[in-house]
């Protein structure tokens, strides 16, 4: 061990085994986003956010209409998850693709 150089912490040794097995296998190391990419996805993630609220005040007027009828109100909770699930689903596949 020289003098200019610290000893390694567990932890260090064991991100040095953690990449030298990610290298072994193929796999890449996490990419640094560019500033731009950065905006876009924050684009994204605030459109995404505006769409789930939304649909939230959808359901909110749905839920007053289908007050009474467990069967409505059943129906309006399973489109208000699809819907939820579709929309979040969507916007990570975007951002999925601005990451490249």
């Amino acid at each position: 061990m020289t003098a200019d150089k610290e000893p390694k912490s567990a932890f260090e040794i064991a991100m040095e085994r953690i990449r030298a097995k990610d290298r072994a296998a193929g796999i890449d190391a996490p990419k640094t986003l560019t500033d731009k990419q950065k905006q876009q996805i924050a684009e994204l993630r605030a459109e995404g956010k505006a769409k789930l609220a939304e649909l939230e005040i959808f359901r909110g007027g749905k839920i007053a209409e289908a007050a009474g009828d467990p069967e409505k109100l059943a129906q309006v909770e399973e489109h208000y998850r699809i819907d939820r699930e579709r929309i979040q689903s969507r916007m990570e596949t975007e951002i999925g693709k601005v990451k490249g």
